[in-house]
């Protein structure tokens, strides 16, 4: 049995069934999940049986889909209602997404894109500007200057949970941690916190996949996940105005009017997600700039991929398949957008086919002219783990290039260019499918050094200006590659044939070398093993030094209190030892992944700035100055 041919449960279920288990079940409720993912599982309609053993079944009745309530999981052992089963198969299913508000919105079309775990972007990132890539949201309605007592209440259930994982560590967070932050998701989204509650959903997922050896897992999405959880539930207590209300989120993305929009199609790229899920994105362009995308994504993987390409858009009365719409135009009356630019296909919707615009010609032409280094900064924002939700902004770049060659990395191989400015730019395939075009295309442009392009490509965070490659002009001249979809030849190059150019080393930048790395691996090194782990690792003087001679003193500073804290232990008059300041470690920890995040950024986007970069840590060092010097 796996976790995804179970029924999705609801949060406050999965909590309650694991509160009312007696302090004896609560310690055997790992194994009992353990053993019951290798049990055979039945589906019929809405509900899925499980053998317990030869004599036992378990039963999950997900009546549209979800179980929604504790009555929904019956067993039929001798023990039940009372036995640990039930809650074990709660702990084992997903968790079920908080249901979203009834809206007056237009119905959306289907999501172009499979969302992070909790479909929020992390918090407490330097301030934001507006970006026009995507139309805004309206402005949502005034917030109280404060939150409410209630509302600190959770956000405190919300932290305490937090740091408890924080605490025990991947290893020792099991199904009862989980519980802890199931109860704190359900209580804050009662609570109208629906930032936080989605958060606390986003660690036990990301939890599950720890412990159950995913290999999607990866350690830096649950530091990242784990520092939402613990920045949002402070910031509560003591945001006020806007600031709050970006802290408290949104139940539910939310589709606005817009109008009539007329509409301008760039390229059309694969989506293939590590869930299984397959479609195609296509990115259309307004007159004002706005980016904005028509996606149709659903279960079936690559293969999808390619076979969506060439349907018709679900948005209007257009013929139009992705792969044309993202050559050609739409006019569409009646549109609805959300924050993020994606376009809604309610029934109000109206579009028929328009006429489009080649890269070269006005309105598409005005996007290649915002210098690099202002695109790095707007991407970079846009694709910040701590960016505020709703910020908006797009994290492609347009950037017009020459070519220099192939360059061999640790990971494999990559495509060197030069932009504007003469920064080199490290071009990398967006997906290494072989079914897909993009590896093929990326190797045979490396044997054309010195061809001009026109590209599009997705930031790539990194020391060094890196881009994941979409789109280009074609090499001759006549018209665009969607470099996902459509496969070069050799023919199509201006110098077919030409030797694979051997490109110099990378130059160093403002980041090349810096050993931010030293406090981010302590960051990480908590997760897995929790803060005894850490408390363990001894004297790290000689890594602060090192901080401190590059030019970080504030790393240097919290390397040290942050290793500090893990280790301190106090013992009482007899010696035994006194419970541990989970809240005082939490918040090192909190401040040290806060600030590894912002100085990275900075690096970041000093490396595009044409020339020698300077860079200031100015505002990643007031964040984590604040961070550090706060407790709950």
């Amino acid at each position: 049995m796996t976790a995804a041919q179970l029924p999705p449960v609801a949060p406050e279920v999965t909590a309650t069934l694991v509160e009312d288990l007696s302090p004896r079940l609560r310690k055997r409720l790992d194994a009992a999940v353990t053993k019951l993912g290798t049990r055979p599982t039945h589906r019929d309609g809405d509900t899925v049986t499980i053998a317990v053993d030869d004599d036992t079944e378990l039963r999950l009745h997900a009546p549209g889909g979800v179980v929604a309530t504790v009555d929904a999981i019956t067993c039929g052992c001798l023990l039940a209602p009372a036995c640990v089963h039930r809650a074990a198969a709660a702990c084992a299913a997903p968790a079920a997404d908080p249901a979203p508000e009834p809206a007056a919105q237009p119905a959306p079309m289907a999501p172009d894109s499979t969302p992070p775990p909790g479909d929020t972007t992390p918090a407490t990132a330097p301030a934001l500007a507006t970006d026009p890539a995507c139309a805004p949201a309206p402005a949502p309605a005034p917030a109280p200057d404060e939150a409410s007592p209630a509302q600190r209440e959770a956000a405190a259930v919300l932290w305490t949970a937090g740091a408890a994982v924080l605490e025990a560590g991947v290893d020792g967070a099991g199904a009862v941690a989980q519980a802890a932050l199931l109860r704190a998701a359900h209580t804050a989204r009662l609570r109208q916190l629906p930032r936080g509650a989605s958060a606390a959903l986003s660690v036990v997922t990301l939890l599950r996949a720890a412990r159950a050896g995913d290999p999607s897992y990866r350690t830096a999405d649950l530091v990242t996940a784990l520092a939402e959880l613990l920045g949002t539930a402070h910031r509560v207590g003591t945001a006020s105005g806007a600031e709050l209300a970006a802290v408290r989120g949104r139940a539910r993305r939310p589709y606005s009017p817009d109008g009539s929009l007329r509409l301008h199609g760039l390229f059309t790229e694969p989506v293939v997600t590590d869930s299984g899920h397959g479609g195609a994105r296509t990115w259309v362009a307004a007159p004002d700039g706005r980016l904005c995308t028509v996606g149709d994504v659903a279960p079936g993987g690559v293969g999808r991929a390619l076979g969506v390409a060439d349907r018709t858009v679900r948005i209007g009365d257009s013929a139009l398949t992705h792969r044309e719409l993202g050559r050609a135009g739409l006019a569409v009356s009646g549109a609805t957008v959300s924050p993020d630019g994606r376009l809604g296909a309610g029934k109000g919707v109206k579009a028929v086919t328009a006429r489009g615009a080649a890269w070269t010609e006005p309105p598409l032409a005005a996007l290649w002219e915002t210098p690099p280094a202002e695109q790095a900064a707007r991407a970079l924002r846009s694709v910040s783990r701590y960016a505020e939700p709703d910020g908006g902004g797009s994290d492609l770049l347009f950037l017009d290039v020459e070519l220099l060659g192939a360059v061999r990395e640790s990971g494999g191989t990559c495509l060197l260019a030069r932009c504007d400015g003469g920064v080199l730019v490290r071009l990398t395939v967006a997906d290494d499918d072989p079914a897909l075009a993009h590896r093929d295309n990326l190797m045979l442009l490396a044997t054309a050094p010195g061809a001009r392009l026109r590209i599009i490509g997705r930031l790539v965070p990194a020391p060094h200006p890196r881009l994941t490659l979409l789109a280009c002009s074609h090499p001759t001249g006549e018209g665009t590659v969607d470099l996902g979809f459509d496969r070069l030849r050799r023919a199509d190059l201006p110098n077919p044939g030409a030797p694979v150019h051997s490109a110099p080393p990378q130059p160093g930048g403002p980041g090349v070398g810096s050993p931010l790395h030293l406090l981010e691996r302590r960051v990480e090194q908590t997760v897995p093993a929790g803060r005894a782990a850490l408390g363990m690792l001894g004297d790290v003087t000689a890594e602060a030094r090192r901080l401190r001679r590059a030019g970080l003193p504030t790393a240097a500073g919290l390397l040290t209190a942050l290793c500090a804290s893990a280790a301190q232990r106090e013992r009482d008059l007899f010696g035994r030892l006194l419970p541990a300041d989970t809240d005082g470690f939490a918040a090192h920890w909190l401040a040290a992944a806060r600030y590894t995040a912002a100085v990275a950024e900075s690096l970041c986007a000093a490396a595009w700035e044409p020339g020698p970069g300077v860079l200031t840590h100015g505002p990643a060092e007031a964040t984590a100055t604040r961070l550090a010097g706060s407790r709950r």
